[in-house]
């Protein structure tokens, strides 16, 4: 579960910003803007983000804030998980990544599995709709829902990408070190239970 620190920067960051956005009084704009400080401040002392790139990080948005999407995808065969592992940091997740405008969730999940493990698949179920802060992630400066959809290989072949330095697909019983913040061990072993399981709800929260 998310610390209580990190949902009260959070949410004291969201509500700055949209007093920012639409209040007209110069005195409120001045107290929405140390709000604003104040939230980064609680993030630096928490985090080894420095405080100077905080205000690119996670005070870089204007107008009402919302939630960020992640979209990954579940690829199995023979019973195995497809995984990249992120040149970020040398540890291995579902490929995926932010959302992207244009695009509906489904096409971001063959898009990001075509682009950063050389597969081209197609989507054919969503398995979960989660909050990272109900979950083991480490603190992240962004409220994010992360979707989570069942895909089919049609064609190509393992390769890495230019935010990937490879690809493969493991068993259960052989899961390499993963990148927490994009998936848990725990989310992964679910989720390929219910790709299994075709009477499996949708998880959510």
């Amino acid at each position: 579960m998310e610390p209580k620190w990190l949902t009260w920067a959070k949410e004291i960051q969201s509500l700055a910003q949209a007093g920012l956005t639409y209040s007209q009084d110069v005195f409120d704009q001045e107290r929405f803007q140390r709000l604003r400080e104040i939230s980064k401040e609680m993030m630096a002392a928490h985090t080894d983000v420095p405080f100077t790139k905080l205000a690119d990080l996670f005070t870089n948005e204007t107008g009402y804030q919302t939630p960020k999407v992640d979209i990954r995808a579940v690829v199995l065969v023979n019973k195995k998980l497809l995984l990249v592992q992120e040149k970020s940091d040398g540890n291995w997740a579902l490929p995926g990544g932010w959302g992207d405008i244009g695009f509906s969730p489904g096409e971001v999940a063959a898009k990001e599995t075509k682009e950063e493990a050389g597969l081209e698949v197609r989507p054919t179920r969503m398995l979960a709709v989660y909050d990272t802060k109900q979950h083991e992630h480490p603190p992240m400066p962004y409220h994010v829902y992360k979707l989570f959809i069942q895909c089919e290989v049609l064609d190509g072949k393992l390769s890495g990408g230019l935010e990937t330095s490879g690809a493969a697909f493991f068993g259960m019983e052989e899961l390499p070190t993963l990148s927490t913040g994009r998936n848990t061990r725990k989310q992964i072993l679910q989720l390929v239970e219910d790709a299994f399981d075709p009477k499996a709800p949708c998880r959510f929260d």
